[in-house]
């Protein structure tokens, strides 16, 4: 009798869960993006919500068959893939060769990135919203809402073309600092993103931070400009696209104050810090034998992410040298030419269990580019950084983890086998980055609820509500003159200067009538 009782449970279970499950529509960022993005979108499967991704043809990561998803593929001619790796070989180059102007030409070069994938984008929407066909498909399929990652713009349009919720899955955006975009951030201390400064500024850096970010809000409209012609295309003059960026119902932020400094947040912002991170599972058996080989001195784990598969041959011997003159055992991530200098320590991978490393009982340190979800995982287990960053957001993930005393940074264009070698014994012997990241991994640990619970649980109250306007501030529809209660100020300082004056006259007309009665009384 059991079994029957507990099939028709089961039964009951699924179509409850399939009666209760909503309708996400996803439009991801393509490369290491895709990587945190299909963790919710699994999680939702998981809870019996139906999802349906959009993608391109030449699409590098997003696969077009899933069990956790159905898809829409748009027809391209552009290779994502080739187009991210010709960019990070340029931004690389640009980093290792280390010059004075290094800075001044990352950010030439990134404001070409983010024009090409702006004309890149605008070309993908304009193939979709001039198909009728599946305009009217998706408009009959009934979304509940838009989820997607607002590094680039595909999302935004899609949620507003079909009047659905928006909620995004963001790390950073293409259109200035997150903080500034969505809620008050002083510059005096928050510190704008790119900087590389902390909470704690001098004068010095607080007027390098202004500078800053000042120059966000003029490049904001430079940076948008392609999206103009696409909104008055599709729209009209009256629509624009940083108000339907700031219009979105929900922004969950894959970090939280772990690893971020204090500021202002805004009811519509979740952080969700550690989302994908998950307790180390047992190892491969060979790699948990190298693991084990190691003995009281343990394991560094070198990665440098998705993106940065190998590096240059010069480089990478002196980065195995200096691995050779270690007594730890290392698992390197690197698919490029075996280095000369490599010693019989280290062990170099195509590809490596990086969470289940990372939560070994005999991995000391983390050899990273600073990605965030690198980052996170570490702040998961506990494990201390040495940071070679690279590009994009990675410096100044990294200098939030060196401020909080839990990484130490190497310059990659200054890299040598002393220069790491120190690096690496800093980290490894000085008990304070341990201690602090253990710290760290601590609070992070110390919550009411999981991250992606917490995640979840938003996202499907917007689904729920049909939204989430009572969340969205009004301060972005307000004048810079209104925002600052400029105007409200010169009015009160017109009311009191008017009040002064009327005091003086009143004060000299008494003093008149005063002075005249004396005069005839004599």
């Amino acid at each position: 009798m059991l079994s029957p009782v507990l099939l028709a449970l089961s039964v009951l279970s699924v179509c409850l869960s399939g009666a209760r499950g909503g309708k996400v529509l996803v439009f991801p960022v393509d490369g290491s993006h895709w990587v945190n993005m299909r963790v919710i979108i699994e999680e939702l499967h998981s809870r019996g919500h139906s999802i349906t991704v959009v993608r391109d043809s030449n699409s590098w990561f997003i696969k077009e068959e899933s069990p956790h998803y159905k898809t829409i593929t748009i027809p391209s001619n552009d290779s994502v893939e080739e187009f991210i790796n010709s960019l990070v070989k340029t931004l690389l180059n640009i980093r290792i060769e280390g010059k004075t102007t290094r800075n001044i030409e990352l950010t030439i070069e990134l404001m070409k990135l983010f024009s090409d994938i702006h004309r890149y984008m605008c070309a993908m929407l304009s193939a979709m919203f001039t198909d009728e066909a599946l305009m009217q498909s998706l408009q009959e399929a009934k979304y509940d809402l838009v989820l997607s990652d607002p590094v680039i713009a595909g999302g935004v349009f899609l949620a507003y073309r079909l009047q659905l919720p928006l909620v995004f899955n963001v790390r950073g955006t293409l259109y200035g600092d997150l903080h500034t975009l969505i809620g008050p951030a002083p510059p005096s201390y928050v510190p704008v993103s790119g900087t590389g400064l902390t909470d704690h500024m001098s004068f010095s850096q607080r007027i390098l931070n202004w500078s800053m970010f000042m120059v966000n809000k003029l490049l904001l409209e430079q940076m948008v400009a392609p999206y103009t012609d696409f909104c008055n295309r599709f729209f009209g003059p009256d629509v624009d696209f940083v108000s339907l960026l700031r219009n979105a119902d929900l922004w969950l932020v894959r970090y939280d104050f772990t690893f971020e400094f204090p500021h202002p947040i805004m009811p519509n912002v979740v952080h969700m810090g550690g989302f994908h991170c998950k307790p180390a599972r047992p190892l491969p058996v060979d790699l948990e034998e190298f693991v084990q080989s190691s003995g009281e001195h343990g394991v560094i784990i070198m990665s440098l992410g998705t993106l940065v598969a190998e590096l240059p041959s010069d480089i990478t011997d002196e980065i195995a040298a200096a691995f050779a003159q270690l007594p730890q055992k290392v698992i390197w991530r690197y698919t490029g030419a075996k280095p000369s200098t490599l010693g019989n320590n280290t062990l170099l991978v195509g590809w490596m269990p990086q969470n289940d490393l990372l939560g070994h009982q005999k991995t000391k340190v983390f050899v990273a580019h600073g990605g965030i979800n690198g980052v996170q995982e570490a702040i998961y287990h506990g494990v201390p950084i040495l940071g070679l960053p690279l590009m994009f957001d990675q410096p100044d993930n990294l200098s939030r983890m060196e401020a909080k005393g839990t990484a130490k940074v190497v310059d990659i264009a200054t890299l040598d086998r002393a220069v790491l070698m120190e690096a690496l014994k800093e980290v490894l012997y000085e008990p304070s980055y341990s201690e602090n990241m253990q710290r760290l991994s601590r609070i992070h640990h110390d919550q009411p609820m999981k991250p992606l619970d917490r995640a979840i649980f938003w996202i499907e109250f917007v689904m729920r509500n049909g939204g989430a306007p009572h969340l969205r501030t009004q301060s972005f529809r307000m004048s810079w003159i209104a925002y600052h209660s400029i105007d409200v100020i010169l009015t009160l300082l017109m009311a009191l200067l008017v009040l002064l004056l009327i005091m003086f006259l009143a004060i000299k007309k008494c003093c008149a009538l005063l002075f005249r009665k004396k005069v005839k009384s004599e």
